[in-house]
């Protein structure tokens, strides 16, 4: 059985009223043992998530039902996520607020995190992806200066259905050279195809995984993107990601 499928297997069990906060579990001694010195609990790592929609939420799927929660429970991370629907690197959204006014705002202020996850490019895909590049490098500088121990991860544009448009493809190179540029991993949804085939016409994944909005994920689709993820970054070494000192 392949790490990716333990994970699906693992992380679909998983009680619905699970917290977000990662949870330590000791067994106690037998009676015929002395009893041990109480030892402090493995640290757990604190990971912060900044996206659109598909990370931080919205009329599709509730905040601690979305994707960054579900990578959370899935490898006992407490969890901070960040961002708001209809945002990306250049595009502000309703409230006139991209990406970097986002970390400004609900992010930065915090204690630094062990690894801050960004996830974004979709709502950027009619942008000129030199301008999506250009804002995605401040950001990434900008966070690398003010928490210089955090691991970052760059997590590239999700699409939904059907054939990824050319547009989408051109802001995934652009953040791809960014993530080689800045020197931190950069993980690619679209080229390890996590989401298949077309709702429309009942291929590959998507049916099962996607809205009939054909963008956002359904609630097996969040958990089955948390699957991928946690596969990816274990293969990078952060699942258990600590701040460097």
């Amino acid at each position: 059985m392949t790490f990716g499928v333990r994970l699906r297997a693992a992380l679909l069990s998983l009680p619905a009223t699970m917290t977000l906060a990662a949870c330590s579990i000791s067994n106690a001694a037998s009676d015929d043992r002395p009893t041990p010195r109480p030892s402090t609990p493995a640290r757990t790592s604190v990971v912060m998530f900044l996206g659109d929609s598909y990370t931080a939420g919205g009329r599709e799927s509730p905040p601690a039902r979305t994707y960054a929660a579900d990578t959370a429970r899935l490898l006992r991370w407490q969890v901070i996520v960040g961002g708001r629907g209809g945002t990306g690197f250049a595009t502000p959204g309703s409230k006139r607020e991209p990406f970097a006014a986002l970390f400004e705002r609900q992010l930065s202020w915090r204690p630094p995190p062990d690894m801050l996850i960004v996830s974004g490019g979709h709502n950027d895909r009619n942008r000129p992806p030199a301008q999506v590049g250009t804002a995605a490098r401040d950001l990434l500088f900008r966070v690398k200066a003010r928490w210089p121990g955090t691991h970052l991860v760059l997590l590239g544009p999700m699409w939904g259905t059907g054939t990824p448009e050319p547009s989408v493809l051109r802001i995934r190179d652009a953040l791809e050279g960014v993530a080689h540029e800045v020197g931190i991993p950069f993980i690619d949804p679209l080229r390890e195809q996590w989401i298949t085939g077309d709702l429309r016409d009942g291929t590959g994944n998507a049916p099962h995984y996607i809205l009939r909005d054909r963008v956002h994920p359904t609630p097996a689709g969040h958990r089955y993107i948390a699957t991928r993820l946690a596969a990816d970054l274990e293969r990078l070494d952060l699942a258990h990601p600590v701040r460097r000192p």
